[in-house]
């Protein structure tokens, strides 16, 4: 199915801000030059803007890349996006939950430590 996020092994958050003007082949230069991993992986790469109210997912299917776009309404606000580092970041299912509802993500109290 084209889209499905399901089916990624890893999900990374491209921290900082991102140009929300760069398409698939911009997107994949930062993945490849900027954070030195495979854009063609079994992953997902979150990138956010600076206006933090769109984010864009880029992942590779089997026969080509897809271009997920998500801009909030007005009413819905900004996602939590973290800006304090230019890298990428890992992210659990749960994590890339949150963010999208607009939760952040670092939330230590939350995660319990095993």
């Amino acid at each position: 199915m084209i889209g499905d996020i399901t089916v990624a092994d890893d999900i990374y958050i491209v921290c900082g801000y991102t140009d929300m003007r760069k398409s698939i082949d911009g997107l994949c230069a930062i993945v490849e030059d900027k954070l030195h991993m495979d854009p063609r992986s079994r992953a997902i790469f979150l990138f956010c803007g600076r206006r933090a109210d769109r984010l864009k997912i880029l992942m590779w299917e089997q026969d080509g890349f897809v271009l997920l776009y998500k801009r909030l309404s007005v009413a819905q606000g900004r996602y939590r996006w973290p800006r304090n580092k230019d890298e990428v970041r890992s992210l659990s299912w749960r994590e890339l939950d949150w963010l999208l509802s607009g939760i952040d993500i670092e939330q230590p109290k939350a995660i319990r430590a095993s």
